[in-house]
This record gives structure tokens, sequence and C-alpha cells, in this order.
């Protein structure tokens, strides 16, 4: 039995009238999503960055050279507001990570671009983060991951 039995147990005995079949999925699901964000900060944390850091930075690398973007695309591919963004972009300006360039196509707007400081640490960085990634799944076999991943892109896909 695990937390999550033990409270459902509780539920049965309290209100046996309760359907806690949900219940016992969300609470898993938080359970775990507190567990790995941990192991991941962690990782993350021995370079110097923060999982909303590190966010920017790879969503930068991931866009191929030159390794920059607006603001805008940054915005619609991390999903946060646009004052969280301007502070992670400041932050990571001031860590020598990112810098605003002028928009070659466009005089009138900035391209956030990693600096070579940025893109050597998002290669160490993301290296260290899927290895860990590896770790953290490591309990499952190829067939249970496999599985897992389409049931929670089903349970995903009815919100997004």
């Amino acid at each position: 039995m695990d937390r999550v039995d033990r409270i459902l147990l509780q539920w049965k005995q309290e209100r046996p009238d309760l359907d806690t079949e949900a219940m016992g999925i969300m609470g898993r699901l938080k359970r775990l999503a507190t567990h790995l964000a941990r192991e991941v900060e962690q990782v993350l944390q021995q370079h110097g960055l923060s999982s909303s850091s590190f966010d920017v930075l790879a969503t930068l690398r991931r866009s191929g050279a030159p390794y920059r973007l607006s603001p805008g695309d940054l915005l619609g591919m991390t999903m946060v507001s646009s004052g969280t963004m301007t502070n992670r972009i400041d932050q990571l300006e001031k860590a020598g990570f990112v810098e605003r360039v002028v928009n070659p196509d466009d005089r009138r707007s900035v391209l956030i671009a990693l600096t070579p400081n940025g893109l050597a640490v998002v290669e160490t960085a993301v290296g260290a983060h899927v290895a860990n990634q590896q770790r953290l799944t490591q309990s499952l076999t190829s067939q249970d991951k496999a599985e897992l991943d389409l049931l929670l892109r089903k349970f995903l896909a009815a919100f997004e």
C-alpha cells in the first residue's frame, strides 16, 4: 500500500458512498509530479539553473541555429505569462546566458539569443537532464513506458 491507498481506505471507511477511483489517479499523479520535480531541480541546480531558466534555454537550443527566438515565440513555446517571460529573460541576461539582439528582419523588434556561455551551459545541462530522466523511469519496462506515454497523451489531450 502506498500513501494514496491509505487515504483511499480512510475515505472508504468514512464515506463508502464515494467513488474514489479518480481521487487515486489524481493523488498519485500529484505525488509523482512532486517527486519528479524535486529530482529534476536537483540536477539542474548542479548546472546553475532552475527548471524555469532551463525551460527558456532549452527552448532556444532546440529551435536550432542560430538559437534565437522572438519573445512572442518563447511565450508560445513555454506557456507562461509575458511578465513571467520578461523576468526569466532578464535573469538569464544578467547571468550571461542570453542576449537581446535586433531582429534583422524587423529592426523595431528584438530576438532573444543564446550566448556562447548559454549554449555551453544548456548543452551540458540537457545531457544531464536526459540522463536523469532515464534514471527516474528505469523502474518501468519499455512496454510500461510506451503504455504510460499513450495513456498520459490521451489524458492530456482532453485538456489541450
